[in-house]
């Protein structure tokens, strides 16, 4: 997993002139709603030393961020439930413009005044955004005279508000964004082996990449959630109505093949938690991975696989961890995430492993187990994240440090 040190450095607020200035920072509130309700503020909190900071200095700071996939404007999917949020955690008023372009937003961003929040609707209502349009990109810039790149979670994306703005405006990285990339460069230049990584998440076919690139990298590669399904599938073992893309089995067994080579120990399930459905009332039960029956739904990892991972988890000393093992947001299927989180979190706090987590869900799992503060560094990135550990450039970065122009 040894990486190479940035190739340039990036500019940071520690660069910037920033007074009386319109600032258009990019941050990541896609963040998990239930209807008009924030339901993890892990990416709010983060966001708030930044912004703070860029209206204490005597900037007009207006936020750009995106929520969900939208195909065109869905009100399902606006940021303005999120304001509230912002305002209790900020202490201070945040306007909301219902567009993040054109008239609607000029007109918000001239009754500004030095210091105030403006947060823009979601860029994603647009299509530009995703484009990275340069029209689209060029009504962004019209609002701001400075960009600040405050999405380290986006910064895989080469999206109007992530690298198109960082071309058109001198361009810094706010505080999250160097902190993650300072931490997550010294921590991942130099691991400590045996390295550990687990891997969850729903499906093989959006983790492919990462695994290949992963089982060159680490000592142990542990694969829980719906993807382990389909390797057990692979293997030939029945997953009754369990999540599965079999048309990807012969690419598991591919990995596990090449994982072997590579000597890289890969870790399945080797009992589960069934039920007819993921549900807190269903009827949840152990089952050895050989006996899973045709109506069961593999749901979380068992005990023997728990104790299993958590043996491995004593003799590791560096842990990179994204996606849960089970479907943790319904009890009983979060126990096993929980389990070994906390052994993670305990062997952190003892000095005995360097554990690094990332991704939304990851978040949420470690938060929910009351352990996210133990781990050595928590990132709120999921895709960006897992680019990063593959070594990959990512365009929000290197937009950054291609331009990396004085104000």
């Amino acid at each position: 997993m040894t990486r190479a040190a940035p190739t340039a450095p990036f500019p940071t607020l520690d660069d910037a002139q920033l007074a009386g200035k319109r600032v258009l920072v990019r941050v990541d509130l896609n963040v998990p709603m239930d209807a008009s309700e924030v339901l993890d503020c892990t990416r709010i909190d983060r966001i708030l030393p930044n912004l703070r900071e860029i209206a204490a200095k005597g900037a007009k700071v207006i936020i750009l961020s995106h929520l969900g996939r939208p195909k065109g404007p869905d009100l399902q999917l606006s940021l303005r439930p999120v304001v509230p949020e912002l305002e209790r955690r900020l202490g201070k008023p945040v306007a909301f413009s219902p567009d993040c372009i054109g008239d609607v937003a000029e007109k918000a961003v001239a009754a500004m005044r030095d210091g105030d929040y403006l947060l823009l609707e979601n860029t994603r209502f647009h299509a530009g955004e995703e484009k990275n349009d340069e029209k689209f990109v060029a009504a962004l810039a019209e609002l701001g005279d400075v960009y600040v790149n405050d999405a380290f979670s986006t910064a895989h994306r080469a999206h109007g508000s992530t690298e198109g703005l960082a071309r058109k405006l001198p361009s810094f990285a706010g505080r999250s964004m160097q902190v993650e990339l300072e931490i997550l460069t010294n921590l991942l230049a130099d691991p400590a082996h045996p390295i550990m990584a687990i891997v969850g998440g729903a499906k093989v076919s959006t983790k492919l990449e990462l695994l290949g690139n992963l089982m060159r990298r680490v000592d142990l590669l542990v694969i829980g959630g719906g993807m382990a399904n389909t390797f057990l599938a692979a293997q030939g073992k029945a997953i009754g109505k369990s999540i599965c893309e079999m048309e990807f089995a012969n690419v598991a067994r591919q990995i596990v093949a090449e994982a072997a080579s590579a000597h890289c120990e890969v870790v399945l399930p080797v009992d589960v938690v069934v039920a007819p459905r993921p549900a807190a009332d269903a009827a949840a039960h152990v089952v050895d991975v050989d006996h899973v029956a045709p109506d069961d739904m593999i749901l979380d990892i068992g005990p023997k696989t728990v104790e299993r991972i958590e043996a491995l988890l004593a003799g590791t000393h560096t842990l990179v961890w994204n996606g849960p093992f089970g479907a943790f947001e319904v009890p009983p299927f979060d126990a096993g995430t929980t389990d070994v989180a906390m052994v993670a979190a305990r062997l952190t706090e003892a000095g005995e492993l360097e554990s690094i987590a990332g991704g939304g869900e990851t978040i949420a799992a470690l938060n929910k187990a009351g352990v996210a503060k133990e781990f050595t560094y928590i990132s709120t990135a999921g895709g960006a994240f897992l680019e990063w550990l593959e070594g990959k450039r990512l365009p929000g970065v290197e937009a950054l440090r291609n331009g990396a122009s004085k104000v």
